[in-house]
């Protein structure tokens, strides 16, 4: 499997991870902190993975860049918060950073 599709794997997994915090309740409830829990490993066996065969820097910056779009993303859509111009504009730049560094 090509390392960037493992990067992008554990970067929604990271995302699904992230969600799972806050439905967890501070690792109270069973459930939603096993799957956490699981899905956080996943995400890291993902990165490393794809750390085989690209440059560290790229790979965690953009994992972390994938995760933290989604979530802000997802936390307006199943958490209700905002959405406004400056969320957009933060996005925005997000994603432009993480193309930049995948084609540099």
């Amino acid at each position: 499997m090509s390392p960037w599709v493992l990067v992008v794997l554990a970067g929604l997994m990271e995302t699904g991870w992230a969600l799972g915090l806050k439905y967890s309740d501070g690792f109270t409830r069973f459930w939603p902190s096993v799957i956490t829990i699981g899905g956080a490993l996943a995400s890291f066996w993902l990165l490393s993975a794809a750390m085989r065969d690209l440059p560290v820097g790229t790979a965690y910056a953009v994992w972390v860049g994938i995760g933290a779009v989604g979530t802000a993303i997802a936390a307006v859509i199943f958490l209700g918060e905002p959405m406004n111009a400056l969320r957009v504009a933060g996005i925005v730049l997000i994603v432009a950073g993480i193309a930049a560094l995948k084609f540099a």
